[in-house]
């Protein structure tokens, strides 16, 4: 399992310095490549998030974190040059199943001329009626997508000794995640890099603990459940998302853990937190990270 992603965004962005590129955007003498887009949702979405606080098992005060469900509508992927329009654009977004086992392909752009492309960006936007269906969504995914205005839509359930919790969560969330970079053959690398006859084979990964970070930009960030399973204010095992609306973040115990806003604005309650998380859960190239826009 890889190590958990530090939550690092100032007003839901993460800053990241690139390095400007002059290469023409015109074909090169280097050939023509391929770039692949996939997306994944590693163990913690596909199977579980468990109790220990360690990396493969983050959850600091015992709980379990299962996903039922697990939808994102996940479009605009394009690559170019910094500072110039797109070279290479998505048509259309896709909904994606990220319960489905396995890397799901989002985007295949072919013959691109081969150098570095050093600016990459992707959106997790609401589900329109031109969203086309991805790997494991079905039409009626798309239908709940789309009546909702979903850009993310997860279910699952909360378990602790005898006690279980489930939650349906819809967010409406329209973020970019603009100027990506992540480790490319050992060393981090802005954007995707086309060589001749070779394929850049790009993961955008979904972490699905993010969802339970405890706070929105320190590196030291924890998977806390337990305030979230406690806003369950009608003890009727479900935790909704105006339940935690009600739950002001002053309140809750210190010795229960702190929840850090950082420079956030209008982030006082536990569904206003949850709902700034939910910018950060799409990452690149697996532990990479992209400068995360609200729009």
């Amino acid at each position: 399992m890889k190590r958990i992603a530090a939550v690092a965004f100032t007003a839901f962005a993460s800053i990241l310095g690139l390095a400007c590129s002059d290469a023409s955007t015109g074909t090169s003498a280097d050939g023509q490549g391929t770039v692949t887009f996939t997306t994944y949702g590693e163990d913690f979405i596909e199977k579980e998030i468990g109790p220990g606080g360690t990396e493969d098992a983050p959850v600091v005060d015992g709980w379990t974190i299962t996903y039922e469900k697990f939808y994102v509508a996940l479009g605009e992927v394009s690559i170019g040059d910094d500072g110039r329009p797109a070279s290479y654009s998505m048509p259309n977004a896709k909904i994606f199943n990220m319960k489905m086992p396995g890397q799901k392909p989002v985007m295949t752009f072919a013959n691109v001329p081969g150098k570095p492309y050093t600016h990459v960006s992707y959106a997790i936007a609401p589900a329109t009626a031109a969203a086309e269906l991805g790997e494991g969504a079905t039409d009626a995914d798309k239908q709940m997508m789309v009546s909702g205005g979903y850009s993310i839509y997860v279910e699952g359930k909360l378990t602790k000794d005898a006690v279980t919790k489930t939650f349906a969560w819809g967010f409406k969330t329209n973020t970019l995640y603009d100027r990506c970079k992540g480790e490319l053959a050992g060393k981090e690398t802005d954007g995707v890099v086309v060589t001749n006859g070779g394929t850049d084979a790009v993961e955008l990964t979904m972490h699905g603990d993010h969802f339970f970070y405890d706070d929105l930009q320190a590196a030291e960030a924890k998977v806390r459940v337990g305030n979230i399973a406690d806003a369950d204010a009608d003890n009727d095992g479900k935790v909704t998302l105006e339940e935690l609306a009600a739950v002001q973040l002053a309140a809750i115990p210190k010795d229960k853990g702190t929840y850090g806003v950082g420079s956030s604005a209008n982030v006082n309650d536990l569904r206003s937190f949850v709902e700034a998380l939910s910018r950060t859960v799409g990452h690149f190239r697996g532990e990479g990270e992209c400068f995360a826009k609200a729009r």
